[in-house]
């Protein structure tokens, strides 16, 4: 699996900040995906793509509260 990690700046966190923060993304050329952002105020957001085509996207701001909790089951 190759995975990478880079940093971006002034974006908008899911708390309406505009913040720094990274972002790391894992491929294994085979169907799965991570992709995770982490602002520099604690919020972050998730995606992860399986195998089977189904999807799990996640929204937490900072002080723990999930804005969002998503499985989309493919097909």
């Amino acid at each position: 699996m190759v995975g990478t990690s880079t940093s971006f700046e002034q974006a908008h966190a899911p708390c309406g900040k505009t913040v720094d923060g990274t972002r790391h993304r894992e491929d294994d050329d085979q169907g799965l995906v991570i992709d995770d952002l982490l602002y520099a105020c604690g919020c972050r957001r998730t995606r992860h793509e399986y195998h089977d085509g189904s999807v799990r996207s996640m929204v937490v701001r900072h002080d723990g509260r999930v804005l969002a909790d998503e499985l989309d089951a493919g097909e």
